[in-house]
């Protein structure tokens, strides 16, 4: 185990608890949907911030600061506040190719992204492949997200972060201060990123070719559910969805209900369809 200054970020997504229902469809769409944009703001990370772990819906990163630490601050916001565009656009995609119109699909618009960052001195140690973060300062992260902040979307930079980056070029911040849990009160800058959140209409489901990219999205979301109710892959820690086990009833109420629903639906439209 040794000590090193590191920055830290904390990308955590929400907004998904208060529009999911208990149905099998929208839980197992859930977990895609949030997995997908946990992989745009992955793929938006690069030297020096690396991916420590995922937890649930939130990614944990981490960036060793060096020998020039200001440089290299700058670097991780700059990066920070590019996971919020990367984030944005994935949703467009996926509302924009996605005709299922369960809970989960009809309410990506609402999710949002908050990130927190801070630096400070986190014991490290190696444990197979992966590098365990601890210390105080790996708690502080985690305790500054649940805060007072009344915005859905925002980042925030603690006071010994801000020191070191300067803060975001061309914005002024909020000056707060947040109550940590067993911690204390701690200073922090926010900003609200300002992110164009004009989204494209979602189609409406009318079962086009295989070919295309709403079958597309389709077939692999569904494959997914499959081997999810099979017990074939395990449920991803998502905190912000309920944790509920798969029966032989959710089988039939996602494949054979869901089936027949579709199939009625053809059927309707055909029967309505204007020559």
């Amino acid at each position: 185990m040794e000590i090193k200054r590191l920055g830290l970020v904390l990308a955590d997504i929400s907004g998904y608890t208060n529009f999911i229902k208990m149905h099998t469809m929208s839980l197992l769409h859930a977990e895609m949907i949030i997995t997908e944009l946990l992989e745009a703001v992955i793929a938006h990370a690069d030297v020096p911030l690396t991916l420590n772990k995922l937890e649930g819906d939130a990614a944990l990163f981490y960036a060793a600061l060096g020998d020039n630490e200001e440089v290299a601050a700058q670097d991780v916001l700059r990066q920070v506040v590019t996971f919020f565009e990367a984030f944005t656009e994935r949703e467009r995609a996926i509302i924009g190719c996605n005709s299922c119109m369960c809970d989960a699909c009809r309410n990506i618009e609402k999710l949002r992204l908050k990130v927190v960052v801070h630096c400070g001195a986190v014991a490290t140690k190696q444990i197979r492949q992966f590098e365990e973060l601890a210390g105080e300062d790996v708690i502080l992260i985690h305790r500054l997200l649940k805060n007072s902040i009344s915005a859905k979307e925002y980042i925030i930079l603690t006071e010994q972060f801000f020191a070191l980056a300067g803060g975001i070029t061309g914005e002024t911040p909020e000056t707060r201060q947040e109550n940590a849990e067993g911690i204390g009160a701690v200073n922090v800058k926010v900003y609200y990123p300002v992110v164009d959140k004009t989204f494209p209409h979602q189609p409406a489901p009318n079962f086009p070719a295989p070919e295309s990219d709403f079958r597309a999205i389709a077939d692999r979301w569904n494959n997914y559910a499959r081997r999810r109710i099979q017990g074939q892959d395990a449920r991803p820690n998502f905190s912000s969805l309920p944790n509920e086990k798969m029966t032989l009833w959710n089988w039939i109420d996602y494949f054979v209900l869901s089936d027949l629903l579709s199939t009625l639906y053809i059927q309707w439209r055909r029967l309505t369809k204007k020559d």
